[in-house]
């Protein structure tokens, strides 16, 4: 469940940070899994800043291109750009070097100081859509003569932050499934707390009856339906929601769609009461009927389905047809178009068990369902209703029509609770005093029917489904009395284990599990290593190494810094033994020291010796031949693919990771991956000299890979689902002529921020260099995947963006097709 911190403080009173309300919510029983920033552009336009062009020149060394001086209040400085419209006077926006800009997969593309045609540039001038504000690519944005200098983008367009609290709700806690169940509980924290905490309930006002008839509803399953309303409204506009509307579900997570959907939405994430809105015109016959479906009826859901109903399944129809499964999903004829100009609106509460076992049943699980199989507050159907027609009012310019439709032959009572204060103590363990034990159910929006110093009969909250009895109620007072300031007795008889999560043995175990399920072999290696193997190595230096004061051998008198070297010793002695084809991996420790200077005798002391682990694979031979295989040779990328396949299995995201050459006193050709300035992997083919410390005659690949910084990043994964795609992907493949110097990387970038809508997936299918190909050139073959998410490509949509990769990468790299 999606909390927003901007839209809490729209009912209740505090003046905290996201962080300090994060843990309040978990103390108060609303777990916080996760916060996260929600911005109207991603990364917030920060080093964004307007700026003042001075100068604007010709490239001596390009006919498009322009070499210009810019301000942003200080010293000027110089930016290559290549808008065509750029011009000296110009007010326009700046990325600064070290800015990041918004990109469609969301990683951002950070602009850095470089030289471009061999002109130094600090900076980008920037177009609309390489700021995320726009689609417009003709040209950079030119802003009002009157800006002000060296505002940032953020204050200039006025950009708006929010923080989300992802909250894990518990089956009984249904009443924090909205933003108002959230915030009474945060007011009656804050009130109890002194730290002001006023709630503050958004404005309903009274239905008033309209012009006309009504449509009539009439319910055949009472007992499934205990109360439903309908509200009829005419004149309805169906349009795009106000801004103000679509940022408040954007940042809750649900896509808006138009105005009077949007409505019913935005009532279902503020007060938990699901609504749904049928076109009017497609109510057949002008009434509607809540009853059981036939045994074995057709029914065509949302999502195109035909579903087979079963006799337990509550349908919303009309004179003919069912119209919607209740409490569950809508059907495909009788949803708000376009074209809809009046419709009816219901509010109702349904038997949580019918909703839940029709969920179950046809596999449908929705935001409606989730409610109302838990229990939604049967007292907030009319005020949903009334809230929701206000707004119907206000953004469609709806019209009420005849009288509201109620159905709701027998009054649901609150649950009543006699308490005794004293037994109620004994439970909480500490002696709280009736006073706040009152205050605190007061706050909860506890009635009292009667109360004494001894005890209290109470009426328990609408919304609160999961009370029934005195302990269920004491779990409510301790909920926001905090159960951390119950104190401990002074003896404790009971014993606590703390067990990490992910359990670090459990990770290792599994990683193991699939090197091995991948054909490798475990070794495992003494942690005692000869300190000779060091020697001339850069990487590991020998003054680093933790030597040991009495060892046994001179071959065992230093403790290794890396498994490369255990690793090798293996391989050497496996091809010493006709072992040819290997593919080995080991996990285990490797130390290191590093002298502290305020510490005198720092070899003595262990503060200045480091552990951890690392994990090592290596490759060598040419694979085992088989009757329906040719033999292979162990390669380089065979290794790379291994690592990289772990390296995902833990969460870790490639695309994230920076890249730099492998140490070339270990390696004659590989890479490191990179965590910001942190080695997570190191790999490559081993350099030559170190296969001749061992002996080695054949090319060894090794991979070496930091395991806490591995585990540290995988802690801190959370697993994400997301839907299926509804629309086919396009592919196309391109054969781009380049100048070696250009990356691939350069090109998966740059095809990036030249599409940022359609553009899923860039891969390099080949490269070729030889006949026909110029000297100092290359092939790269790509495929593009596109796709767009809310409908299926034209042949137009693909040619177009194709044909803007195209001059992207022919203006960035001089690339030709072939």
């Amino acid at each position: 469940m999606n909390i927003s911190y901007n839209w809490l403080k729209e009912y209740v009173d505090f003046n905290l940070e996201p962080a300090k309300v994060a843990e309040i919510l978990t103390f108060i029983g609303l777990e916080v899994e996760e916060v996260s920033t929600v911005e109207d552009i991603p990364g917030g336009l920060e080093g964004v800043f307007t700026a003042h062009v001075l100068e604007c020149v010709p490239h001596p060394n390009s006919d498009h291109l322009h070499i210009t001086k810019v301000t942003v209040g200080g010293e000027p400085f110089q930016v290559v750009c290549g808008a065509p419209n750029v011009a000296a006077g110009q007010k326009v926006l700046l990325a600064t070097a070290g800015a990041s800009l918004p990109t469609p997969d969301g990683v951002g593309f950070k602009i850095k100081k470089g030289k471009i045609r061999g002109e130094e540039s600090l900076g980008m001038i920037c177009a609309e859509d390489e700021l995320g504000i726009g689609d417009s690519h003709e040209g950079i944005m030119v802003l009002p003569e009157d800006t002000p200098v060296g505002i940032p983008a953020r204050e200039y367009l006025h950009l708006e932050g929010d923080t989300i609290f992802t909250i894990g709700l518990t089956p009984n806690r249904v009443d924090g499934a909205s933003h108002i169940g959230v915030a009474r509980d945060l007011s009656a924290y804050l009130k109890y707390n002194k730290l002001g905490g006023e709630l503050h309930y958004p404005q309903a006002d009274s239905i008033e009856a309209g012009e006309g008839t009504a449509v009539p509803v009439q319910v055949d399953a009472p007992e499934l339906a205990p109360r439903y309303m309908g509200v009829t409204l005419k004149n309805v506009k169906i349009a795009e929601s106000p801004e103000w509307l679509r940022k408040k579900l954007i940042a809750v997570g649900l896509r808006p769609i138009n105005n009077a959907v949007d409505i019913t939405n935005f009532i279902l994430m503020e007060l938990g009461q699901p609504l749904h809105a049928f076109d009017l015109e497609k109510i057949k016959g002008g009434k509607v009927v809540v009853r059981r479906a036939a045994e074995g009826e057709k029914f065509t859901t949302l999502d195109g389905v035909e579903r087979t109903l079963s006799d337990k399944d509550l349908m919303i129809c009309n004179v003919h047809e069912a119209m919607c499964l209740a409490g569950v999903f809508g059907g495909l004829e009788s949803g708000i178009s376009d074209t809809t100009t009046s419709i009816f609106l219901e509010s109702a509460y349904f038997n949580p068990t019918t909703v839940r076992k029709s969920s179950k049943r046809h596999g449908l699980k929705t935001d409606a369902s989730f409610r109302f199989e838990r229990g939604t507050d049967p007292l907030m159907v009319p005020f949903a209703a009334r809230r929701a027609v206000a707004l119907l009012k206000e953004l469609c310019g709806a019209e009420v029509v005849g009288q509201v439709q109620e159905f709701y032959p027998e009054e649901m009572e609150k649950k009543r609770i006699e308490l005794d204060f004293a037994r109620m103590e004994a439970l909480i363990g500490k002696k709280i005093g009736a006073g706040t034990i009152k205050e605190l159910l007061a706050d909860l929006g506890y009635e009292f029917v009667s109360s004494t110093e001894e005890g209290a009969v109470v009426l328990a909250p609408s919304w609160m489904v999961d009370v029934y009895r005195e302990c269920d109620v004491v779990e409510e007072v301790l909920r926001i009395y905090g159960y951390n300031n119950v104190e401990l007795p002074e003896r404790v008889t009971s014993s606590v284990n703390s067990t990490p999560s992910p359990d670090p043995e459990a990770v290792r175990k599994r990683a193991c599990d699939m090197l091995a399920d991948m054909g490798f072999m475990e070794c495992m290696s003494n942690s005692l290593t000869s300190a000779g193997y060091y020697e001339h190595v850069k990487t590991y230096p020998k003054e680093k190494l933790a030597i040991i004061i009495n060892p046994l051998s001179s071959d065992l008198n230093a403790m290794r810094q890396t498994l490369l070297f255990s690793g090798l010793e293996a391989v050497s002695y496996n091809l010493n033994r006709q072992s040819s084809d290997l593919k080995l991996f080991e996990m285990g420790n490797v130390y290191s020291y590093s002298e502290i200077p305020a510490i005198e005798n720092p070899r003595n002391d262990l503060r200045c010796y480091k552990e951890e682990m690392h994990l090592s694979m290596f490759m060598c031979g040419k694979g085992t031949q088989y009757w329906r295989n040719a033999v292979g040779t162990g390669n380089y990328f065979a290794l790379k693919g291994y690592m990289e396949t772990l390296l995902r299995r833990f969460g870790i995201a490639l695309y994230n990771l920076e890249y730099a050459p492998a140490p070339a006193d270990l390696f004659s050709e590989g890479l490191e991956y990179k965590i910001g300035e942190k080695v997570l992997a190191t790999m490559g083919t081993v350099a030559p000299a170190r296969l001749k410390q061992f002996d080695i005659k054949v090319p060894v690949f090794a991979v070496e890979i930091r395991w806490n910084l591995l585990l540290k990043q995988y802690m801190k994964n959370k697993v994400l689902y997301k839907e299926m795609p509804k629309f086919p992907e396009v592919r196309r493949d391109l054969a781009l002529l380049l100048d070696e110097s250009v990356s691939y990387a350069q090109i998966r970038k740059a095809a990036f921020a030249a599409e940022r809508k359609l553009l899923r997936n860039v891969t390099l299918f080949d490269v070729y260099r030889g006949d026909k190909i110029p000297s100092g050139k290359k092939q790269y073959a790509i495929s593009f995947v596109l796709r767009d998410d809310d409908k299926t490509l034209t042949d137009q949509a693909v040619e177009s963006a194709v044909k803007r990769l195209l001059e992207a990468f022919e203006k960035q790299f001089g690339a030709a097709l072939r």
